[in-house]
């Protein structure tokens, strides 16, 4: 039975669908810096861009693309707005001005303004799972180890084999190795099929996991190219689960599977990793350890770029107070190492 883990520490929720063995589905949402997928948003275009078929706009503090095809008008036009892809790779968000009539009349006139925020992380994955039953504390330590594990470039697979996550600005590049293999040329070559055969269904899996997304290409253990064909029935199988519908369109010339996978949410290397992403998993533990020895003074030691991110993040900061009542004092490396210690008034 899928139940649903609500970690709520300071700056940052995370939800994860656990099924009591393996990480169903995931979801990170960061209190100061929302993703924005489904906020409803007035905004007003500020410049068309025929060349990429669309407009750019002004919401409230930043600006995002609009294309024809989701309702771009004129220059100065004040139009009602749904986020429906968030910020990533160094692009603002994806919009549609295609509202349901109740949005519409939430609009009113005026200057560029959020409306209504879109469902967090827990409303995510409530949707996805709406019988499963919500744990609000700490993830359990084989949750959070399987947690752990997605920060990694690397993911196990059935029968031993392993593969390897390449993230390029243009697509996700995912290497497959099955580790060794012996026996006759004929035996194996059936083996390395029925090795990557039996895998793709868990590598369908790590990419819903990771929320890797747009262009991805698979190299696949082993098997000669003419051969690799044969598993395209598998692959469309394995992809079916994923509810973003991702579209299996085949071979390269080069024996490349080939997926396109709709980009919706951050993947989830660009949450985990980072100056805020380190200082946020800090923050954590800072609390843990403060509700285990609640008289102990504690601190953080941080690299100049991670003090910097939470000392801006005020939500993270009063969160902090919150659970501890104790107000967040950081003290910064002398070197720009990135990196973030807890110390108590024992030391580091």
């Amino acid at each position: 039975m899928i139940t649903l883990h609500a970690d709520h520490s300071p700056g940052e929720l995370r939800v994860a669908a656990w099924d009591g063995a393996r990480l169903a589905d995931v979801a990170i949402s960061h209190d100061s810096a929302a993703d924005g997928v489904g906020d409803l948003h007035r905004g007003r275009i500020i410049a068309r861009a025929r060349a990429m078929a669309g407009a750019f706009v002004a919401l409230d503090g930043m600006e995002g693309f609009l294309p024809d095809s989701e309702g771009a008008v004129g220059e100065g036009s004040i139009l009602g707005l749904r986020i429906t892809r968030a910020a990533q790779g160094g692009k603002g968000p994806r919009l549609s001005a295609r509202l349901s009539p109740e949005e519409q009349a939430l609009i009113g006139t005026g200057s560029p303004t959020l409306i209504r925020r879109g469902p967090d992380a827990l409303g995510r994955l409530m949707a996805l799972y709406p019988n499963a039953p919500v744990m609000r504390h700490a993830f359990p330590p084989e949750l959070e180890d399987a947690w752990e594990d997605l920060a990694s470039g690397f993911a196990a697979l059935p029968g031993g084999a392993r593969m390897s996550v390449h993230v390029t600005p243009a697509l996700v590049a995912i290497d497959v190795d099955l580790g060794s293999a012996s026996a006759s040329r004929q035996a194996k070559i059936q083996a390395q099929t029925d090795s990557n055969r039996a895998l793709i269904p868990e590598l369908a899996h790590q990419l819903r996991l990771r929320n890797l997304s747009g262009a991805i290409l698979v190299d696949l253990g082993g098997m000669p190219i003419k051969k690799r064909a044969s598993l395209a029935p598998d692959f469309v199988r394995a992809l079916s689960a994923d509810p973003l519908n991702p579209r299996f369109l085949g071979f390269t010339g080069l024996g490349l599977a080939e997926i396109l996978r709709p980009r919706l949410h951050k993947p989830l290397h660009e949450l985990l990793s980072g100056p805020h992403a380190l200082g946020l998993a800090a923050l954590r533990r800072l609390c843990l350890q403060a509700d285990a020895a609640p008289h102990e003074a504690l601190r953080l030691r941080a690299s100049p770029d991670v003090a910097q991110v939470l000392r801006a993040d005020q939500a993270a900061q009063e969160a902090v107070f919150g659970r501890t009542g104790r107000q967040l004092e950081i003290v910064e490396f002398r070197d720009g190492a990135l990196r973030c210690e807890i110390e108590t008034a024992n030391g580091p």
